[in-house]
């Protein structure tokens, strides 16, 4: 969005004068009303300038699209695509990469070759290392990054066995889709230890308290199928055509406006942090702010006069 300053972020400064009026709020008022105090008075967001400098990886293939879609690719797959320390500090690379880059609105995430998306943490990499080595580089702990600073909409397209680290990676993600041979599992138990990347926290979340505890204290896998049905995933589709289908939605996403795009994915993001109560007024704040963009004006003149929107993302 290079725009003027008084469009950035969708003019916060009303959304403050909103906030400071639900000060009885306080959790909400307290959590919403310094970080938009901040960007009020800040420059163009980083996150919405565009990057021309294309990185080079060990362990990931990326690609930007026409379209607008930039897909990121697993590339071990005679490891399975196993998430190696390396593995992970790419990933999280080349999101904040294209989260950066104006000429992309969505993200893809997918794995190589037809046997994994990811099979997991690198069991090898991990064996040897004692309490002191993982805590002080404070493993895993980079991967929260995917959840807090990737504002795009990201989809993961399951091929093949997404296990342990590599389920985890997909639930850090907005979207899953998954080929109908896919299969998913938190097997971390049966290697004497517990998910380290969210498993028990956001598995918990999407399939209720029972399941995923039976999940985790089994460690059994569980099919494409039965991950839909248990609301883990969006979508089982045809052997072999996850990534067309992930493009397809990707695709209509794409052809949305980029920062009421991000704005939902905000909103349903609070729903997993936030009282009912506080996530409404939250919404409702930023439904209003959307009436300060461009492309609200647009969207509602398009429907008014029967044609298609042409979101410019202001």
């Amino acid at each position: 969005l290079n725009t003027a300053p008084t469009l950035m972020a969708f003019k916060l400064s009303t959304l403050i004068r909103g906030c400071s009026s639900i000060r009885s709020h306080s959790s909400l008022h307290r959590s919403l009303l310094p970080s938009l105090s901040a960007l009020s008075n800040a420059r163009i967001p980083r996150q919405f300038t565009t990057t021309t400098t294309t990185p080079s990886y060990e362990h990931l293939l990326t690609e930007t699209r026409a379209d607008n879609i930039a897909i990121i690719t697993l590339n071990r797959p005679k490891a399975l695509n196993a998430l190696c320390i390396d593995l992970l500090d790419e990933i999280v690379s080349a999101l904040l990469q294209f989260e950066n880059d104006d000429n992309v609105s969505v993200i893809i995430l997918t794995g190589a070759g037809e046997k994994a998306f990811c099979a997991g943490a690198d069991i090898k990499e991990m064996e040897p290392k004692s309490y002191m080595d993982v805590y002080k580089e404070d493993m895993f702990t980079i991967a929260d990054t995917i959840y807090s600073k990737v504002r795009k909409p990201v989809i993961a397209a399951v091929n093949g066995f997404a296990l342990g680290g590599g389920c985890e990676l997909a639930m850090t993600c907005d979207i899953i889709i998954a080929d109908e041979k896919a299969k998913f599992g938190q097997p971390e138990i049966n290697l004497g230890t517990i998910p380290g990347i969210g498993g028990t926290q956001r598995l918990t979340r999407a399939v209720g308290k029972s399941k995923a505890m039976e999940l985790c204290l089994t460690g059994d896998l569980f099919t494409a199928q039965q991950a839909m049905e248990w609301g883990l995933i969006s979508n089982v589709v045809p052997n072999a055509t996850v990534l067309e289908e992930a493009i397809k939605m990707a695709t209509k996403i794409a052809s949305k406006s980029q920062p009421i795009a991000a704005i939902t994915k905000e909103c349903v993001n609070r729903a997993y942090e936030s009282s009912l109560k506080e996530g409404l007024l939250f919404e409702r704040r930023l439904f209003h702010s959307t009436f300060s963009t461009k492309d609200q004006k647009e969207g509602m003149t398009a429907f008014r006069e029967k044609r298609k929107p042409n979101f410019t993302n202001e």
